[in-house]
């Protein structure tokens, strides 16, 4: 199902008092807003969101409404919902919420209350970078990679089928995802899989994209990750059983200093462990396909690595 909250958002910035608004709109949205802060800003009861939200609210939104005029945003991200939700052989159900955010992520996923949600943040996908709203410029031809790929997120943590660990912890959690929590309770290997099977979902729900898109790296960044392959699946081995919050945000986190991704000597490209996810899943891919992928425990990923092996060395 597509939840459209952007008008409400719009509707917001047009009130009387935004401020007042806005508080109403998150009350109107509880459950669902009050996880995007936890797990992608901060606590909105902190002191900071404030300011936070003060921002937000004064934010030119002239690009926001370029974007809402000149392209179907509505069409194209319901076609790419059901796309996806076809293509992965989705057995729970998924809800997509548009939304305008507060500069945190472009996109991510949510479980409430047992519930899948795939989010997209519009703000990010105008076309050009915005420093009021902390856009990143993206190309609203992107929109259906990254509604493919967090769909699969939600599919990973809510299918009845999924072995993955991420499932196990969202139960554990009585039906809710906490990027905090699992981030330091799931293995390094479970995260980077995690990652990998939601980047092989969006190259099969959205085709045609240049390769480094999907993993939403730069042209350049991605020829460096790769010129470092070797190298990262090297370091990276030893520690791919263990826990921890700090390796989420060394591999999977954008934003970390130089020092926190510093590793054998050389400093790993930021987000690197989009790349090795999608390396560590491939073999798996290959024999089972993405509905399985998607579902896969981190260990039959291990074990299908082994068995390539085994057949190239044979």
């Amino acid at each position: 199902m597509l939840v459209n909250l952007v008008p409400e958002f719009l509707a917001v910035l047009a009130a009387p008092d935004p401020t007042a608004a806005y508080h109403e709109y998150l009350d109107r949205h509880g459950p669902v807003l009050a996880s995007y802060w936890h797990n992608y800003v901060l606590d909105p009861a902190s002191p900071h969101a404030e300011q936070v939200i003060a921002a937000a609210l004064r934010a030119d939104r002239a690009d926001l409404k370029r974007l809402l005029a000149d392209v179907d945003v509505v069409s194209i991200t319901e076609d790419a919902l059901q796309r996806a939700l076809e293509r992965l052989e989705a057995d729970c159900p998924v809800d997509l919420y548009l939304m305008v955010g507060v500069g945190a992520a472009n996109a991510g996923e949510l479980v409430v209350g047992g519930r899948g949600i795939a989010f997209l943040c519009l703000e990010h996908f105008t076309g050009r970078a915005n420093p009021q709203t902390y856009g990143m410029g993206l190309a609203p031809h992107l929109l259906p990679l990254w509604v493919a790929h967090e769909t699969a997120h939600a599919v990973r943590y809510t299918s009845p089928t999924s072995r993955a660990d991420l499932r196990r912890l969202v139960v554990d959690l009585r039906g809710h995802y906490d990027y905090w929590d699992t981030g330091s309770r799931a293995s390094l290997r479970e995260l980077l899989v995690n990652e990998g099977a939601a980047v092989a979902a969006a190259q099969a729900v959205a085709p045609g994209l240049e390769p480094w898109e999907y993993f939403g790296y730069t042209r350049r960044q991605y020829r460096r990750i790769r010129e470092l392959d070797a190298f990262l699946r090297r370091v990276t081995a030893p520690m791919l059983d263990q826990t921890g919050l700090g390796l989420r945000l060394r591999f999977l986190s954008g934003g970390m200093t130089p020092a926190a991704r510093l590793m054998g000597g050389k400093v790993l490209p930021e987000r690197a462990g989009y790349y090795l996810g999608l390396r560590l899943v491939e073999n798996y891919l290959a024999e089972r396909g993405i509905a399985s992928t998607l579902r896969a425990a981190a260990d039959e990923f291990r074990k299908a690595d082994d068995r390539a092996l085994g057949i190239q060395t044979a």
